[in-house]
């Protein structure tokens, strides 16, 4: 029995210096990532503001959709997806150019997709379409309406690049300049400094039980000094749903603050989805 046990002893530790010595080796990202089509190249590139602008008609009012079926493919970074809750089954890509939004149904995103990963998408198959104007690519809802693509779908149109960095894409300011522009920066990482927010109280929370809701499952909350056509919009499902907007229960007063988030289009409304609890920076 101690001669069995001192053969097991001698196995495990040349099967671990054989590891140490490279005879094992982990397969590594280079080799091809776990997930995707890694048989993507990219050839038929072209930008996300090219690919918006061959098709205008998807957006010239809402909900239509267009099949892609010319060879292209479009690159960026991912700047928001669903880590934080407050974004369901899709994430917006970005490039030096303009911004989309990607509509997968699957939970979990976030899990090979970070915030900076470097995407590129074959389009060819896919689905192109305005919700309420705003671009996404998925695949067709109720006909002529735009939503989201299987799994499996979207499985063999992507590749992730061997690049992940977070700060890559740097938000916008989210000025009057930029607010002009919705239909070329909708999507699009923006920051919103020293703000305020109209209905802050001390009680009412961002999505939570003091909220008015606007809809099923989501509240948009309206920002002083911005008219009503910029709204903060949160999901009664975002992890920060119920934290009350920024307010100083002493001096009785609504506290000035910075988000960051995604600025989407809601026809003519522009919605500020915040990533996560900390795109929330309060300014004492």
């Amino acid at each position: 029995m101690k001669q069995i046990h001192l053969l097991l002893i001698a196995l495990v530790c040349g099967l671990f210096t054989a590891c140490m010595d490279g005879d094992w080796d982990e397969p590594s990202f280079k080799e091809g990532a776990p997930f995707g089509n890694n048989e993507l190249t990219e050839e038929g590139l072209i930008t996300i503001a090219d690919l918006i602008s061959r098709y205008p008609n998807v957006f010239a009012s809402s909900d239509q959709n267009a099949l892609i079926t010319e060879p292209i493919k479009i690159k960026g970074r991912v700047t928001g997806n669903d880590l934080g809750g407050n974004i369901y089954k899709q994430f917006t890509l970005q490039d030096e150019t303009a911004a989309i939004v990607i509509a997968v149904n699957q939970n979990g995103l976030n899990g090979y997709m970070a915030e900076g990963q470097e995407l590129l998408v074959d389009l060819q198959g896919l689905y192109i379409g305005g919700y309420r104007k705003q671009p996404e690519i998925g695949a067709p809802y109720n006909g002529t309406s735009i939503g989201r693509m299987s799994k499996d779908v979207w499985a063999t149109h992507f590749k992730l690049l061997d690049s992940i960095d977070p700060d890559a894409v740097k938000p916008a300011e989210f000025d009057e300049a930029f607010r002009k522009d919705i239909d070329g920066n909708c999507a699009k990482l923006v920051v919103l400094r020293n703000i305020t927010f109209k209905n802050a109280n001390g009680r009412t929370a961002f999505a939570g039980k003091n909220a008015t809701t606007s809809g099923g499952n989501y509240v948009n909350q309206e920002i002083t000094g911005l008219p009503s056509t910029v709204v903060v919009r949160t999901s009664t499902y975002a992890d920060f749903a119920a934290m009350p907007l920024p307010y100083d229960t002493v001096g009785k007063r609504a506290l000035p603050c910075t988000i960051t988030g995604i600025a989407t289009r809601y026809n003519s409304t522009w919605q500020i989805m915040i990533r996560k609890t900390s795109d929330i920076q309060i300014e004492k």
